[in-house]
């Protein structure tokens, strides 16, 4: 079994655990796709961005909201244009199951990534960017085990390459089907 056409693949998980990257390959492998960036939307907004760091306030907090509604909805349009959507972002807490709600109209797989906090750690250290500013990966991985919605495959990358994850990903299809 592969991932529907249409359809979407939501990959998620907490910053440096490789959703960009397992991303990318998941919608190489796929015959009509697109990469769909939920960051993308965040970094659009120019002026009175609100981040979300610690104690976060409600607009930012709305803001990122936003972020996954605009998401949401170019997924759709995609999906209406005959592709499957490969959307990925940090989506945790009780959130996840807003963000499934907001994507009920198509076919829908979801992967969360979850290696261990020592390895997204040291992935961290190794990539130019940097995400880690006011969170560290240990709790952003407690909020991810301990708050968020057990749905979908929830696959620890923590020992796999990049090849061995999107193996696993597309070798555990049904596992990873929350709603067809």
């Amino acid at each position: 079994m592969t991932f529907p056409t249409p359809g979407i693949v939501l990959i998620t998980g907490i910053m440096a655990s490789g959703k960009s990257t397992i991303a990318q390959r998941v919608a190489e492998k796929l015959p009509k796709s697109v990469h769909l960036r939920g960051d993308v939307f965040r970094r659009m907004i120019v002026n009175d961005r609100a981040e979300m760091e610690r104690d976060f306030s409600d607009a930012a907090f709305e803001q990122l909201r936003l972020r996954y509604r605009l998401a949401a909805a170019s997924a759709d349009i995609y999906c209406q244009a005959g592709f499957t959507v490969v959307y990925q972002d940090v989506i945790i807490g009780a959130v996840l199951q807003e963000v499934v709600d907001m994507l009920k109209k198509w076919p829908l797989h979801g992967v969360v990534l979850c290696p261990s906090p020592d390895i997204v750690a040291q992935r961290e250290a190794e990539r130019e960017k940097t995400g880690y500013t006011t969170w560290t990966p240990q709790e952003l991985d407690h909020g991810l085990r301990n708050d968020t919605p057990k749905i979908g495959l929830w696959l620890d990358t923590s020992a796999l390459s990049v090849d061995e994850t999107v193996e696993a990903i597309f070798a555990q299809v049904d596992e990873s089907l929350v709603r067809s």
